[in-house]
C-alpha cells in the first residue's frame, strides 16, 4: 500500500513537470510585419502626350540645270554648308557667249533698220502732203516703220534671253543650307531641267513632323477653346522635343501647322512644329520624341510606382485601414509626373498606402507601419519638399 502511494505521487510529479516544460517551450504570439507606408501626395499637374516624329527641312531644293551643256567645274565640297547664290557647278559658257554676241549683232541691225524705216516714213509724210505719192504707198512705209520697231524689240528680247542663258551656265544654290552629294562630275553633259545635279536642304530653323490620332486632335481642339482660342489652328502651341539617347525633352519649339484633313486610311492627322537649330543638333530625317500639353492643370493624387501591384489586368494598391489592417484597392493610373504615378481613380488625398514590400503582406492582415515620405524612386524626399514649396 505504501508503495502504491509513492508511485502515484511520483507519477503526478512527472505530469506536472511535463506540463511546465510544455508551457516554457510555447512560442510567443507573432508580431505583424513591419512595412513601409506613406501618405499619398496631391499636386497640380498637367498631362502631356508624346508622339514619334521626324525632322524635315523647311526648304529642300533639287538643283537642276537651266541650260544644256557640259559640266566644266564642280565648286563645292559635299555635305558642307553653302550660302544662297554660291556657285555649285559651271557649264561650258562658250556656246552661250557666242549666242549672246550673235543676239547683240542682230540687235544692232534691227536698230539700223528702224532708223531707215522711220526716215522713209518721214519723207513719205511730206510727199503725201503734196500728193506726190499715193495713200497706199504711204501706208506701206508706215507699216514698214512699225515692223522695224517690232523687230528691234524682238532683238532686244533675244539679247536678254542670251544673256540670261549665259548666267545660267553658273549653277548657283537657290537657298542657304547643306549641300548633298554631287550626282554629276566635270565632263558630263547635262540637259535643261532634266539632270539632277545635287540637293540643298535648309538647316536652321527646322521642322519636326508627327501624326496624332483623332482623339488627340479633338482633345487639343477642346483645350484650345478652353484657353479662349477661337481658331485653334492659328495658336502658337509650345512643344518639346527629345532625341534618341537624351533624357526628357530638352528642346523647345512651337506648333506651326495642322493638316486640313485626317487620313482615312490611318485615322491620323499630320502636324508640324518649328525649332531653332543654330547648334546644328538636328538633321532632316532624324527621329524625334515630341511632347505636347495634353490637358489643363488639375489636382491629382500621386504615388510611387513601387506601391502599385498588378493582379492580372488590374492595377491595385494596398491601403492602410483601421487597426493598421491592409485593404486591397483597385486603381486607374495616369502618366508619370516627376517620377511619380498619377492615380486617376481609387485613392483619396488622405489615404495611407504600402510603398514597399507588397509581396510580404496580404489584404485583411495587420501590419506594423513604418512611416516614410512619398517620393520618386531613388529620392523619396525631393518631391515632398518641392510640393510643399509650391503650396506656400
Amino acid at each position: 500500500m505504501h508503495r502504491f502511494f509513492v508511485s502515484a505521487a511520483l507519477f503526478t510529479l512527472a505530469l506536472g513537470l511535463a506540463a511546465c516544460a510544455r508551457n516554457e517551450a510555447a512560442p510567443a504570439p507573432a508580431q505583424p510585419p513591419q512595412v513601409e507606408v506613406a501618405k499619398v501626395l496631391t499636386r497640380e499637374v498637367t498631362d502631356f502626350d508624346e508622339f514619334t516624329g521626324r525632322f524635315e527641312a523647311v526648304e529642300r531644293v533639287e538643283v537642276r540645270p537651266r541650260v544644256s551643256g557640259y559640266i566644266t567645274q564642280v565648286n563645292f565640297e559635299e555635305g558642307r554648308e553653302v550660302e544662297k547664290g554660291d556657285v555649285l557647278f559651271v557649264i561650258d559658257p562658250r556656246p552661250y557667249e557666242a549666242a549672246l554676241k550673235h543676239a547683240k549683232a542682230e540687235l544692232a541691225r534691227a536698230r539700223t533698220q528702224l532708223e531707215l524705216a522711220r526716215s522713209e516714213r518721214a519723207r513719205a509724210e511730206k510727199l503725201l502732203a503734196v500728193r506726190a505719192i499715193s495713200q497706199e504707198e504711204f501706208d506701206a512705209r508706215v507699216a514698214g516703220s512699225e515692223q522695224a520697231l517690232a523687230n528691234l524689240q524682238a532683238a532686244e528680247a533675244a539679247v536678254d534671253a542670251a544673256r540670261l542663258d549665259l548666267t545660267f551656265t553658273r549653277v548657283r544654290s537657290p537657298i542657304s543650307g547643306v549641300v548633298g552629294r554631287a550626282y554629276i562630275t566635270a565632263g558630263n553633259h547635262v540637259r535643261t531641267g532634266e539632270t539632277l545635279l545635287t540637293t540643298v536642304v535648309s538647316i536652321d530653323p527646322i521642322y519636326v513632323e508627327f501624326e496624332g490620332d483623332e482623339r488627340a486632335y479633338l482633345r487639343y481642339l477642346e483645350l484650345a477653346r478652353q484657353n479662349g482660342q477661337a481658331r485653334p489652328r492659328d495658336a502658337r502651341v509650345p512643344l518639346w522635343v527629345g532625341l534618341a539617347g537624351e533624357t526628357g525633352h530638352p528642346h523647345e519649339g512651337v506648333m506651326v501647322f495642322i493638316d486640313n484633313a485626317l487620313d482615312p486610311a490611318t485615322g491620323t492627322i499630320r502636324a508640324r512644329g518649328l525649332l531653332e537649330n543654330g547648334e546644328r543638333r538636328f538633321t532632316p530625317g532624324m527621329f524625334a520624341r515630341v511632347k505636347l500639353v495634353g490637358s489643363a492643370p488639375y489636382e491629382a493624387v500621386l504615388v510611387n510606382d513601387s506601391a502599385i501591384g498588378t493582379d492580372q489586368s488590374i492595377k491595385y494598391v494596398l491601403v492602410v485601414g483601421e487597426n493598421n489592417t491592409v485593404e486591397y484597392r483597385p486603381v486607374k493610373l495616369g502618366p508619370l509626373v516627376d517620377g511619380l504615378r498619377v492615380v486617376r481613380e481609387g485613392l483619396s488625398p488622405d489615404d495611407m498606402i504600402v510603398v514597399n514590400g507588397l509581396m510580404r503582406v496580404r489584404p485583411g492582415t495587420p501590419i506594423t507601419p513604418q512611416l516614410v515620405a512619398m517620393g520618386p524612386r531613388g529620392s523619396r524626399t525631393d518631391l515632398v519638399a518641392r510640393t510643399t514649396e509650391s503650396r506656400q
